[in-house]
């Protein structure tokens, strides 16, 4: 297991105002509209979640980079759980061309609303409960999925990873290291029931067994 970062450049790029987003709405009322993975959290207001998800290729660096760390190669076959748009599925055909996807999102309007070019390739369901076969993908990868997770449920989605995976895993999710991280993590998100330090997520790794990397991004 090591940690690795291909999402932090990327994360940074996008300027908050944590403090704003608690002061100009009612941030509870936001966060279980943002729960219910519809139009508003993908495609409704900022408050609601991202204000607009649409493809703009900003997910191939992190694709081209994921692809060179891991080896990945025509014919592999890949899961991306949490998909949602499919827009990081779509980045790993342009960066591997012959791989085989499949990606699993809770958010039925995000699978409808995917790319074009992966949508037959999506499915609706839970981490927790992971609908393919044993060691059935040579690269699974989930980005900012795992901290919408509650604590009884982390271990189930870790050790089903470790149930469909037979090559690598790699695993993103929101994270905070000192206070003031926290307090703005607090501030800032919509969907997390997670909050832990990497060093707890690493715990909570080796209670579940689960052998591959991760990576967090941080509210600085």
């Amino acid at each position: 297991m090591a940690y690795v970062d291909f999402v932090e450049k990327l994360h940074t790029s996008t300027k908050r105002d944590y403090v704003q987003r608690v002061v100009e709405h009612d941030k509870a009322a936001c966060a279980e509209v943002a729960q219910q993975w519809g139009a508003d959290y993908w495609d409704g207001e900022r408050c609601f979640g991202y204000g607009g998800y649409h493809y703009d290729g900003r997910w191939l660096p992190v694709a081209e980079a994921i692809a060179k760390h891991y080896d990945l190669k025509p014919g592999m076959r890949i899961l991306d759980i949490g998909c949602g748009k499919g827009f990081l599925l779509h980045e790993l055909t342009r960066a591997i061309p012959g791989i085989e996807i499949a990606g699993l999102d809770i958010s039925e309007y995000g699978i409808e609303n995917a790319k074009d070019e992966v949508k037959p390739y999506l499915k609706l369901g839970n981490s927790i409960d992971l609908p393919y076969d044993d060691q059935s993908f040579d690269f699974v990868v989930s980005l900012g999925m795992l901290h919408n997770l509650f604590n009884y449920q982390i271990d189930k989605a870790l050790k089903e990873i470790e149930r469909v995976a037979r090559g690598s895993k790699y695993l993103m999710f929101e994270s905070y290291r000192n206070e003031r991280e926290k307090a703005n993590l607090l501030y800032w998100q919509l969907t997390c029931h997670a909050f832990h330090t990497p060093e707890e997520w690493q715990w909570i790794f080796d209670q579940a067994g689960y052998t591959g990397d991760f990576g967090c991004i941080y509210f600085e």
